[in-house]
């Protein structure tokens, strides 16, 4: 099972090679390559996988998965 997370992006970075991004994941900041979402813009919320942007989400769609997930890492911390 593969997993994406949302995230907001912060800054666009423009690299010879790669088109990235400094992305915000309630909190945790990362570099992401946005190579397949090319017109994803600051302050719009991207779908990340292993470092790459796969498409871009609206930011209740966003919240409401990272909402769950937090609550699953609530009910792991239970266990």
């Amino acid at each position: 099972m593969c997993l994406a997370i949302p995230g907001l992006v912060e800054e666009i970075i423009e690299d010879q090679d790669m088109l990235a991004a400094r992305v915000n994941f309630n909190g945790v900041k990362r570099r992401v390559c946005l190579n397949f979402t090319p017109q994803a813009k600051v302050g719009e919320y991207v779908l990340v996988h292993v470092g790459f942007a796969l498409s871009i989400v609206d930011e209740i769609e966003a919240k409401a998965t990272l909402d769950a997930l937090n609550q699953m890492k609530g009910i792991e911390d239970e266990l």
